[in-house]
């Protein structure tokens, strides 16, 4: 074949089949082009993206600021590892610790690094501030979580897929349920050695468990009693996605008329990834304030592509668009309006049992039982009609669109959803 020679969708699902590492198993359709809320593939055909690559693209593919952005700095310098200061990153770091209404940031590039960052500052600091003995800390997590695949992340997994066959694994995690605050009291007041509590505002990838009200609110208070470390993983949940900022909200302006019965809750490390660069390019980052960030010293921990000049300027215009365009606000009002259409629809259902989520994070539960190809099925009926989005945890459907979608686009989805899964009631 030639290499300039135009392929077809099952030529380069058969390429990758061959050649790549079956570490996936994508939706069959091949993607060549994107534009705001739509995705093209090889054929031309178009299809609405509900899923913004895992919730990477909030901005909408190939936003023209932060793909300008990038495009001019890569033209004039892309690289110099931390050997070096550039003139770039001391803004990007600037700017973000003020948007987020923290004194630090740690750049890194992949969701899952900044993970592994947060959970080495919070060790550091549990034997240098808390007092810990070292190689004692211990860290609480919540079943069902999903941090990442790297082999500390996956130690304390219980998705036997991410985790069977990759031990040993790596000591140091107590698991308790998610949303269950008599869990996590119970685990503070029975071991002195925690150093802090990891935990997703909203459960994405078991699903999109939004957890009660008061949740985020008293574990952080909980935290704060037994000097612990309450550490956010917004890798998916922030950058405007759940109709606020963060969706911890923490110290930022949101656009939930009913944040005072919200969680308002600022983490004492908040991890950041995906949508910090609009999908564009690999950027993630860590944030606390001066008492804890300042346990890393020289040596500590870094990254030869972390804080690059172009991740830097990637990263302020992305979240420049959020600001400017007013995203938070655009995915609240969306939000509302799909769950209640969804809502509507589901009153006569029989396919659907519930939806649920924040702002443009959601999802509708199946009638049928997680070993089921049904959820699958509907996917790629989905696709045959035009609208991207993929399953979860068998019987669970993930929709999460560019935040960029308007009110006439969002309402010819639902139409799309609910005329699709009338053939399967």
């Amino acid at each position: 074949m030639a290499v300039l020679e135009k392929l077809t969708s099952q030529q380069a699902i058969d390429l990758e089949n061959k050649y790549g590492a079956h570490n996936y198993h994508p939706l069959p359709v091949v993607l060549c082009k994107g534009k705001g809320v739509f995705v093209w593939d090889i054929e031309g055909k178009k299809y609405y993206d509900f899923l913004s690559a895992y919730s990477a693209v909030n901005q909408g593919h190939c936003h023209p600021k932060i793909v300008g952005a990038m495009m001019e700095q890569a033209q004039t310098l892309t690289l110099t590892s931390r050997a070096f200061f550039n003139d770039k990153l001391g803004e990007y770091e600037k700017f973000a610790s003020e948007f987020f209404g923290f004194d630090k940031l740690l750049p890194m590039n992949t969701g899952a690094e900044a993970v592994e960052t947060a959970l080495k500052i919070c060790r550091k600091w549990a034997y240098e501030k808390k007092g810990i003995s070292e190689n004692n800390a211990q860290v609480i997590v919540c079943n069902n979580n999903f941090h990442g695949r790297t082999t500390t992340i996956i130690s304390f997994s219980n998705d036997p897929v991410a985790r069977d066959n990759f031990g040993p694994y790596t000591a140091g995690f107590i698991k308790i349920e998610y949303d269950n605050i008599k869990a996590l009291k119970e685990a503070l007041e029975n071991n002195k050695n925690i150093a802090g509590f990891l935990v997703e505002p909203i459960q994405g990838e078991a699903g999109v468990y939004v957890p009660s009200d008061n949740y985020l609110t008293e574990a952080k208070a909980l935290c704060k009693k037994h000097n612990v470390l309450f550490i956010a993983d917004e890798v998916q949940t922030g950058i405007a996605r759940t109709g606020r900022l963060l969706a911890t909200c923490g110290t930022c302006s949101c656009a939930d008329k009913n944040c005072s019965e919200r969680p308002n809750v600022k983490p004492d490390i908040l991890i950041l990834g995906k949508a910090l660069s609009g999908g564009a390019y690999p950027v993630s980052a860590v944030l606390a304030d001066d008492a804890i960030m300042e346990v890393i010293k020289p040596g500590n921990h870094g990254s030869t592509f972390g804080g690059n000049p172009v991740a830097a300027v990637v990263a302020i215009a992305a979240l420049e668009v959020v600001r400017d365009e007013k995203l938070a606000e655009n995915a609240y009002q969306l939000g509302e309006l799909f769950r209640s259409e969804i809502n509507t629809y589901i009153e006569t259902s029989n396919i659907v049992t519930l939806v649920r989520g924040k702002g443009l994070l959601n999802a509708i539960v199946i009638n049928d039982d997680e070993d089921s190809d049904t959820a699958w099925n509907i996917c790629i009926a989905l696709k045959e009609n035009g609208l991207l989005a993929k399953p979860t945890h068998g019987n669970i459907i993930r929709f999460a669109p560019p935040l960029v979608m308007n009110k006439e686009q969002l309402l010819d989805c639902v139409a799309i959803i609910t005329k699709t899964l009338k053939t399967f009631e």
